[in-house]
């Protein structure tokens, strides 16, 4: 395998057709590059993916009423249910599977904004009542002050915190924000604390341009008796989030009257589940990368068997020499398939080695044009360029092996006679 002279011939063989070579290599070449783009590609999505989904905790859900659809105890269907401060502190009490409950109400509902004052100043932002733990669960940054606390909550103040987009609308000038004052729907507000985001683009825009308020002062400055929006629950880590999300559902069932099997009932989205559901995409897009590369890899393998096809043809009369001397089937074989698997290889390296590259490029122009939304860091892990690697070590043998058959079923008499 390592002697010098048999890979001094094998180089010797390759180039004496050096244009042929690297035409023959080009598909190799051209096939791993392009796995390693998709491939790449595909990364970088998924990182762009799951960093606009960061800014939640991994184990978060959040659930709400929704009209009934099946009658039940007396009440018929259609009826929307209301959650209340009671079933918060009910479900506080006897859920083993979470951390912590924290019930929230929005202006407008969701997606609901609010038309906030401050001097001439105003503008549309969205309002929310919570409580103290709510950023575990939708972590920020407190950029100035602080966030709500439970001396908030107990005394009903009327103190807000606001977002980043907030504060520039309502103080343009520069003026620090925090101990004034802005006007919700005609009732005063002392800003206590400014926030930014931790989401990138449209999401952080979104984010910023919301002011939380105590739980308990937003259901009596809004005249939202002890309704509750909906809830934002931290479930517990070792704990499945499909089973942790059922048990909540049946007791808020019971506790609001709603038939056991009603399926449009109770509304509730699980970042859990949503990262399980864009893990399998991922997945299906790198099983579709693998599949996409290969066959064009393929593509190029064959075009190498069928010059190593025409190279045997060629070098018939110096086969039917090695015979007569005494190479053996054996030696004859492994001789063509090591000259097939050197091709390979090298027009493969050289494949590999433009297409990392070509990532790095990307992700340099990138980073020069800062957030880019969705595509964030393309790239390919180093088991990834091995498999790689390891794949087109293996097809280039199996491409020598159709050669090297051909070479050695030629008669060493009859190949002494060839022209």
């Amino acid at each position: 395998m390592f002697d010098r002279d048999k890979w001094y011939e094998i180089l010797q063989v390759v180039l004496q057709n050096p244009l042929r070579a690297v035409l023959s290599g080009l598909g190799v070449s051209w096939g791993i590059f392009m796995l390693i783009i998709t491939v790449g590609s595909a990364t970088g999505l998924e990182n762009g993916v799951k960093a606009d989904m960061s800014d939640v905790a991994k184990n978060s859900a959040f659930m709400w009423t929704q009209s009934t659809s099946i009658p039940y105890k007396g009440f018929s269907r259609g009826r929307y249910p209301r959650i209340t401060n009671a079933d918060v502190d009910y479900l506080r009490e006897n859920l083993q599977k979470i951390e912590l409950v924290c019930p929230r109400n929005e202006i407008g509902g969701y997606q609901g904004t609010a038309n906030v004052v401050r001097g001439i100043n105003t503008g549309a932002f969205s309002v929310y009542g919570d409580y103290p733990e709510f950023p575990l669960i939708k972590p920020m940054k407190i950029i100035d002050g602080r966030f709500i606390n439970y001396g908030d909550i107990h005394e009903s103040r009327k103190v807000c915190v606001i977002g980043s987009r907030v504060s520039t609308v309502l103080f343009p000038d520069g003026e620090d924000p925090k101990g004034q004052y802005i006007q919700i729907f005609g009732v005063g507000f002392q800003v206590i604390g400014v926030f930014d985001s931790l989401a990138k683009g449209e999401d952080a825009e979104e984010e910023t341009a919301s002011i939380f308020t105590p739980f308990t002062t937003f259901q009596k400055a809004f005249n939202m008796g002890d309704d509750v929006g909906w809830l934002s629950i931290l479930l517990k880590e070792d704990v499945p989030t499909e089973e942790a999300v059922t048990e909540i559902k049946e007791m808020i069932m019971q506790r609001l009257s709603i038939h056991p099997d009603d399926p449009r009932a109770i509304g509730y989205w699980s970042m859990a589940e949503e990262l399980e559901d864009v893990n399998n995409i991922f997945s299906g897009f790198a099983i579709v990368s693998f599949t996409f590369g290969f066959l064009v890899l393929l593509a190029g393998v064959i075009g190498i068997i069928n010059i190593m096809l025409i190279t045997v043809k060629e070098r018939t009369k110096e086969i039917g020499v090695r015979r007569s001397l005494g190479a053996t089937p054996i030696n004859v074989i492994f001789q063509i398939i090591y000259e097939t698997v050197f091709l390979t290889v090298i027009s493969g390296a050289a494949g590999m080695i433009f297409g990392v590259f070509a990532l790095e490029g990307v992700n340099i122009l990138l980073q020069s044009m800062g957030d880019t939304g969705s595509f964030r860091n393309p790239g390919i892990d180093f088991k990834t360029v091995v498999t790689a690697l390891s794949i087109m070590i293996v097809m280039g043998g199996f491409a020598g092996l159709i050669p090297a058959l051909r070479a050695v079923s030629i008669k060493p008499v009859d190949a002494l006679r060839a022209e």
